[in-house]
């Protein structure tokens, strides 16, 4: 099942806290003691700020003696936060705009947890990587021999690079419609026969209200796009979020951009599928092995 998940539903509870009050000496005491990498600074109830490891490593390194100081001297006062309701991409965008770690998690003006990137890359495991690997892509050459036995009328694909091999910066996308009938073909094929993918009447009384396609489905098509990389593409790992669901019968898109050489013909790709909207509905990485086309081909 594919449903955008809350912030509610990772983020840590009790939140630590400090007053504003505190020296940094305690501040610095109680991060290591306990093991934590922040304090939210809390005042008559209120957040006022946030105290890091970082904020303590900058203030002693440019002060020396912190021994006079408190938290609201070095604490950050332009606290962002999240609401527990919102979905976690949300959190995602939040902490990559304004590139921090930490967010604490409010609801109607009270602190009720904290959300870091540490507890987000369980479930996006490529939080590490840039948004927007698809929107600047390098102007490569347009590589149309698809190395696969044959292709379909109604699927296309795009693939840049060149015909020798992959490098960073080539980049595929290949779209096809997920039909009733590949639903039901996987269904059989993997056994999964989960009635919210093949039973209508069941499916409307879900949170989803009709019947989705399976999420290993949709992501298969990112290996489909993988296979129209020059060469023999080999997959060693692939990371995943789902994050929407893709309803029967919807176009779906897969892109892949290869964005590092790991060392010699292995690669990490940046991965994802968007729905018919053009929204993304899966996101991760791949790291694959690129192979010569054997000369039996």
């Amino acid at each position: 099942m594919l449903v955008p998940l809350p912030v509610r539903d990772i983020m840590r509870t009790p939140v630590k806290t400090i007053s504003p009050d505190a020296p940094v000496i305690e501040a610095a005491q109680r991060l290591r003691d306990e093991d934590i990498g922040s304090l939210v600074v809390e005042d008559d109830g209120g957040c006022v700020g946030i105290i890091t490891e970082s904020d303590i490593v900058a203030v002693t390194a440019a002060e020396g003696d912190t021994r006079a100081l408190s938290v609201s001297d070095v604490m950050t006062e332009t606290l962002l936060t999240v609401t527990p309701d919102a979905d976690i991409e949300t959190a995602v965008d939040r902490l990559r705009t304004n590139n921090i770690k930490k967010l604490p998690v409010v609801e109607d003006g009270s602190l009720v947890g904290i959300v870091t990137t540490t507890d987000l890359s369980d479930y996006i495991p490529h939080l590490s990587r840039a948004r927007g690997a698809f929107d600047d892509q390098t102007q490569r050459k347009r590589f149309t021999r698809p190395d696969t036995l044959y292709e379909n009328e109604d699927w296309t694909f795009e693939s840049y690079g060149t015909a020798d091999g992959i490098d960073v910066g080539d980049h595929v996308q290949f779209s096809k419609t997920i039909s009733k009938a590949d639903v039901e073909a996987f269904a059989e094929a993997s056994g999964d026969t989960n009635r919210l993918h093949l039973d209508a009447a069941f499916a409307e009384g879900t949170r989803f209200g009709r019947r989705i396609a399976h999420g290993t489905l949709v992501s298969g098509i990112i290996s489909a796009a993988l296979a129209r990389l020059p060469g023999l593409t080999i997959y060693l790992s692939q990371e995943l979020s789902y994050q929407g669901p893709v309803d029967i019968d919807e176009e779906v898109t897969a892109h892949c951009e290869v964005v590092e050489r790991i060392k010699d013909n292995r690669f990490r790709l940046a991965t994802a599928v968007d729905d018919s909207e053009g929204n993304c509905v899966i996101e991760g990485d791949a790291v694959v092995i690129s192979d010569p086309i054997p000369d039996t081909a």
